[in-house]
């Protein structure tokens, strides 16, 4: 939510602006509130998540930079300032979903009763056939997406007029 308010945060304008602006600071404080919550719990209860961390000390700048992007968002929305506090978004979007990938692997999904029964990378694994038709695909279909998606921004570059006709 924090996230898509702070991109239309970029491309309104008046009255709508205003509106998503006083939406986005109080997106912030919940995710603020949730982030520490559940970072909290995790190292609580969930210990074993952090162990990589704690072994290879030059991981932790995941988490810094993380805090970094994080702390970002509210300065510059208070700076009115909607792009930089977009990249800090996804900045911090990125890093937690590299933080995650890191924190759990090579398990996709955790047995903490019989970890013999977990789901792990090599297990799950598809058969070199599989995998180099999906390399094909991926090869075909990437590009395709990537041109779509330039598409699509530079159709809707700048922001949204709102006019008599809009309503």
């Amino acid at each position: 939510m924090l996230h898509g308010a702070i991109y239309l945060g970029m491309k309104t304008e008046n009255r709508l602006y205003t509106k998503l602006t006083i939406l986005a600071k109080n997106f912030v404080i919940f995710f603020v509130i949730s982030f520490a919550l559940s970072t909290f719990y995790s190292l609580l209860y969930i210990p074993h998540l952090s162990d990589e961390i704690r072994s290879n000390p030059a991981l932790f700048i995941l988490p810094l930079i993380m805090t970094l992007a994080i702390a970002n968002i509210p300065r510059c929305l208070k700076k009115r300032n909607f792009r930089v506090a977009f990249l800090s978004s996804s900045i911090t979007i990125a890093a937690l979903l590299v933080l995650v990938a890191v924190e759990v692997f090579p398990y996709l999904v955790y047995s903490p009763q019989f970890p013999a029964n977990s789901i792990t990378v090599q297990n799950a694994a598809a058969s070199h056939k599989t995998m180099g038709i999906l390399l094909t695909i991926a090869l075909i279909g990437t590009p395709l997406v990537l041109l779509y998606t330039v598409f699509v921004f530079w159709t809707f570059k700048g922001k949204v007029k709102l006019d008599e006709m809009s309503l």
